[in-house]
């Protein structure tokens, strides 16, 4: 029975579960849809690295959204734990949403998350799937219908719905969708809450993302950013964060550090900033470049990493 049916106007709590390749914009709508910046966006792939909760409270409901990784095959140690994010997500959604990038060709990347999604349909058929086709704004009208066709021959998915991020076109109806499509249920965040990951981690990701912003292409799969120290000093509204920017060889550092140290000092300003609006303080913002030559391959290093995330 449905709630017009039933008379009541029961809320409804789910999971989504956003998938893709690199870049497809699964960040981007998120922050959208959340009206909260909760994940960090860069044009060059890998920029999500670990699963990130958005909470989207509503009076319809609260949902859950899972931001993961790009869907690619692993080289590295990092990858693989890139793609653990990715498939534990698919046991957990409720609605499964494959991101797609209309604006380009389908190709084998986007055959490898088709047969991914094959194989998680026997697992769990139960499971929603949704496809978005992405960047219509940047699509020729007659290339939409061709696409929307290809993908409901594929006999995958329940809903296939184009939208643009960046404009906000077709969002509305997106979350619309999402809500018909979660269970009835309580929420299970506090109604304040907008993301589960602690400001620390979201302070590293913030200076991660402007390396990336403003670094070589060279740099992106092989920057990390680690809080080391993190106080607070309430009577001052003051947070001081030191953190280090870990490269790979020493022929990077000149790239991040700059002439005269102007990179890094341009980094720390545009993160300190960005900070402060997040934080509500004013905030120190001490940075550091180290060499860590294998540290995509260090689990111990990567667990560091990811230690704020663990009990998510």
């Amino acid at each position: 029975m449905s709630e017009s049916e039933s008379g009541t106007n029961a809320t409804r709590f789910g999971t989504v579960a956003l998938v893709g390749r690199p870049n497809a914009g699964k960040s981007t709508i998120l922050n959208r849809i959340l009206g909260h910046k909760v994940s960090i966006v860069s044009s060059k792939p890998q920029t999500t690295r670990n699963r990130i909760v958005g909470i989207l409270n509503d009076p319809r409901g609260q949902i859950a959204f899972i931001d993961t990784p790009g869907i690619h095959r692993p080289l590295h140690k990092l990858n693989v734990r890139m793609m653990d994010h990715v498939r534990t997500s698919f046991t957990e959604a409720d609605v499964l949403t494959v991101m797609i990038d209309a604006s380009e060709e389908f190709g084998k990347g986007d055959e490898y998350v088709v047969t991914m999604l094959r194989e998680q349909k026997e697992e769990s058929p139960d499971t929603k799937r949704f496809v978005v086709l992405n960047k219509i704004d940047l699509l020729k009208k007659n290339r939409l219908l061709p696409l929307i066709e290809r993908y409901h021959a594929l006999g995958l998915f329940d809903e296939i719905i184009p939208v643009s991020a960046s404009t906000g076109d077709g969002v509305d109806r997106l979350v619309e969708l999402f809500f018909a499509n979660v269970p009835e249920g309580a929420p299970r965040f506090p109604a304040d809450d907008y993301t589960t990951q602690p400001e620390r981690f979201f302070a590293s990701e913030v200076v991660r993302e402007k390396v990336l912003q403003h670094t070589s292409d060279e740099l992106p799969y092989t920057t990390a950013v680690s809080v080391d120290r993190w106080e607070e000093e309430e009577e001052k509204n003051l947070v001081k964060i030191y953190a280090t920017i870990v490269v790979e060889r020493e022929s990077q550092k000149p790239i991040v550090i700059g002439k005269r140290g102007d990179m890094i000092k341009r980094i720390g300003t545009e993160a300190r900033q960005e900070l402060e609006a997040a934080l509500g303080a004013r905030v120190f913002l001490d940075l550091h470049v180290a060499v860590h030559e294998r540290w995509r391959e260090d689990e111990r290093f990567l667990g560091d990493l990811d230690w704020p995330l663990g009990g998510e």
